[in-house]
């Protein structure tokens, strides 16, 4: 799977999560004049841009600037797996099978995935490094490995070999080969995370955007809804694919996967930089991107990376199933179809 950006996501900000394949959504600026305060910015491998109503708050743009790159700061730290000196880099040099005691943000991370990881039936799991790094994603020199590489790699892994004890704020390996990827959920996360700083500082009409993903919560400065633009999963264009006006007051997640930007070609035959860790090999489904709404910034990241991963069709039952808010954009012979599931339709709360 799926590797992103910055030192979090090893790439230049121009290339989004999971290593630059990342369907990219964009913000929706329209024709009106913007009356909310904006900041944008680039740091640690990626772009930030966030737009709020600060009518309600003594903050200064510039103490928020800061309040943004700290959070940055504090995430790379953490569970950066491009940083050696990270946590989430010391686990996984720590080749034992004894509990480790690790941060409460790694513990929410790994608790999430769990989840996620049994309703996808395998195909979402943070212990995918090795066939990333197999594959040459992680470092973009691209190979198909021999057949026995890939077993030898699948051997080591697999979310069930590792447990978590959240009350005790721990985690263990029951293979001490393990090794644990959090990008395909850090991203998720440091939107949510920025999110609440915000609204620490009295600021509750926003949106939040890092890398193409984001986070919108109330209205306009003109009372208007935030609006987004989906982008057409298409390599080398860039156009939009379809505008959602986001209409939840209580705050929603947009967050989106792609496959289309990110592969390579060998032999004639493409490979999609999503792996399946159950074969260890890439997806070969028509599915080209999902977007999924979710008041939980990264509940949303780890599901938006889990349905790319599982295909168009698991994908629609297990949104159905779990009722998760999903569009999905996928190939038709020549044509791009959509499905949205039932709860995307619904004007409801997410």
């Amino acid at each position: 799977m799926y590797p992103a950006l910055g030192t979090l996501y090893p790439d230049s900000f121009m290339k989004f999560r999971y290593i630059s394949c990342l369907l990219m959504v964009l913000i929706f600026a329209g024709c009106e004049r913007n009356t909310e305060t904006e900041l944008s910015g680039e740091i640690q491998g990626t772009t930030y841009h966030v737009k709020m109503v600060m009518e309600q708050t003594d903050a200064t743009p510039e103490q928020i600037r800061a309040d943004v790159e700290a959070v940055f700061r504090r995430v790379d730290e953490k569970l950066s797996n491009w940083r050696e000196d990270s946590e989430i880099s010391r686990v996984n040099r720590q080749q034992t099978t004894e509990w480790i005691s690790v941060s409460p943000e790694i513990v929410r991370l790994v608790t999430i995935a769990k989840d996620v990881n049994r309703s996808s039936a395998g195909c979402y799991d943070l212990t995918v490094k090795p066939l990333f790094d197999l594959w040459g994603f992680s470092r973009h020199e691209n190979r198909v490995p021999e057949q026995h590489e890939i077993d030898q790699a699948v051997a080591h892994v697999g979310m069930t070999k590792l447990e978590v004890d959240a009350e005790n704020g721990r985690i263990r390996k029951t293979d001490p080969e393990l090794t644990i990827d959090l990008s395909s959920i850090a991203q998720g996360y440091t939107v949510g995370a920025v999110a609440e700083r915000l609204e620490s500082r009295g600021i509750h009409n926003y949106l939040a955007e890092i890398g193409g993903e984001m986070k919108v919560k109330g209205r306009k400065a003109n009372g208007a809804s935030w609006r987004v633009a989906i982008e057409k999963p298409k390599p080398m264009v860039r156009e939009v694919q379809r505008i959602l006006e986001i209409h939840q007051e209580n705050g929603a997640a947009v967050m989106t996967s792609g496959t289309y930007r990110n592969f390579f070609e060998s032999g004639g035959q493409s490979y999609s930089h999503i792996l399946d860790p159950r074969t260890g090999s890439p997806v070969t489904h028509n599915l080209l991107s999902v977007t999924v709404l979710h008041d939980d910034p990264t509940v949303a990241d780890a599901w938006s990376t889990a349905l790319l991963c599982v295909g168009e069709i698991a994908g629609a039952e297990i949104a159905e199933a779990e009722g998760i808010k999903a569009l999905f954009i996928y190939r038709d012979g020549e044509e791009l179809k959509e499905h949205m599931s039932s709860r995307f339709l619904s004007p409801t709360e997410p």
